[in-house]
């Protein structure tokens, strides 16, 4: 039986029936093996519902509200998945049945791809560096919009998918210091593992304060701010070094808590802008845009430069989903990092 997950008319994950009909001659069709969804956006969508009441007009750069609102119950729920060609069209050429390649969609036990949009994956590469293909574009993006450099001091601020991406992809840019935040401690245990310098949790400790006695009173040069909490940019602000740059990357939610920005951020005439991949054009237009930000990631991850092994956990089986989806991202999100699933 095939089936996939989805959210119901109650706004829960739901695994449904599908039935596949007969393949586009310009398509393949892919059996799952492993997936993952996005925990950040999904759960913004499921419980913000930003896309109800609301569209955002591409034109005049602006939200606006919807003549007729219309429910995401049914939405898909997932983000990538790894899987194997079953099947392909009358016109396709050049990927031959059998082969492993990873793509985007829902949990789902298959899906009919457009080849321009899958991923080939070398002999080497596991299944939990090509789910990491997604989170990593956010954090490449977010470090290279904050302009991080060669001997500049980071700090990384929450420790999802996308904060443990930049963690490791400010290493390689060279930064001489590291440090991430996150009240989970499970998360910083992964970021040190997968070398970051130091790691604080912010509920218990002035990170801030912490920082300037470890950079001679300067403060980080940048933040990259992945927690999309509001509570954690007033401790970014703190860290942050004299017109330094702080990269907001997270998908904020509404703001039901009071922020400071009246201390450090005043005096210290900080730079606080925020960062989205897919977002065009690139701030380093036309050198850079969203399609080379996608393959300087594949290249990372295809290369073995980025560690993704330790931050997939747990590993679910496919017909227990629904309720591992409830229960580590809706319910208790602090015990995972990226839930993967296996088919």
């Amino acid at each position: 039986m095939l089936r996939k997950l989805q959210l119901n008319e109650n706004y829960q994950p739901q695994l449904v029936s599908y039935d596949e009909k007969p393949i586009d001659k310009n398509r393949i069709r892919v059996k799952s093996i492993f997936a993952a969804p996005k925990h950040g956006t999904e759960m913004t969508e499921i419980k913000q519902r930003p896309f109800e009441n609301y569209y955002y007009d591409g034109n005049e750069y602006i939200f606006k509200e919807k003549e007729t609102p219309n429910s995401v119950a049914g939405m898909g729920l997932g983000n990538m998945w790894v899987g194997e060609i079953i099947e392909t069209g009358a016109e396709i050429t050049g990927f031959e049945i059998g082969r492993r390649i990873a793509g985007y969609g829902q949990l789902a036990s298959t899906h009919d791809a457009d080849p321009s949009w899958v991923l080939t994956m070398p002999e080497h590469m596991s299944w939990q560096e090509a789910v990491c293909y997604d989170p990593l574009q956010f954090a490449l993006s977010g470090l290279r919009d904050a302009n991080c450099r060669i001997g500049d001091a980071v700090l990384i601020s929450g420790l999802g998918a996308i904060g443990q991406m930049a963690a490791q992809a400010a290493k390689l840019s060279g930064a001489s210091l590291v440090a991430v935040s996150d009240p989970i401690a499970i998360r910083r245990k992964a970021a040190i593992e997968n070398g970051a310098d130091a790691a604080f949790d912010p509920e218990k400790e002035d990170v801030g304060q912490i920082l300037r006695g470890m950079t001679c009173g300067k403060g980080v040069d940048i933040v990259i701010e992945c927690s999309g909490d509001y509570k954690a940019i007033e401790q970014n602000i703190r860290a942050l070094g004299y017109m330094g740059n702080m990269a907001c990357v997270g998908w904020y939610k509404e703001c039901h808590v009071p922020i400071n920005l009246g201390r450090e951020g005043h005096f210290n005439q900080q730079n606080i802008f925020f960062s989205r991949a897919c977002s065009e054009p690139n701030r380093d237009f036309p050198r850079w845009d969203f399609s080379r930000i996608c393959r300087e990631s594949w290249k990372l991850l295809t290369e073995g430069k980025i560690r993704c092994e330790n931050l997939l956990y747990p590993v679910v089986d496919f017909a227990e989903c629904d309720k591992a989806y409830e229960k580590y991202i809706i319910k208790s999100p602090e015990k995972s990092i990226k839930m993967g699933v296996k088919f």
